[in-house]
């Protein structure tokens, strides 16, 4: 297994950082290695979105929202 140093940390972010993994009783080497695995998920995720072709709706998803919000408030 490779190693990671990680060097600068401010001092304030290491204090809320020793204090999250306290409190969630891990590690800060694991709460590190889940956070770098979940911003890569996430970044690829955001890769295979940006491949895909764009779908017209024919109108605005903001436009969409609304109706269906109006259609909510009618009802209720």
């Amino acid at each position: 297994m490779s190693n990671i140093q990680v060097k600068n940390v401010p001092e304030g972010l290491h204090q809320r950082l020793r204090q999250y993994v306290q409190e969630h009783r891990r590690t800060i080497s694991d709460f590190t290695l889940e956070a770098l695995e979940r911003e890569l998920a996430r970044n690829e995720w955001r890769e295979r979105l940006a491949k895909r072709s764009q779908t017209d709706l024919g109108v605005s998803a903001a436009s969409l929202l609304e109706q269906e919000r109006q259609q909510r408030d009618q009802q209720a």
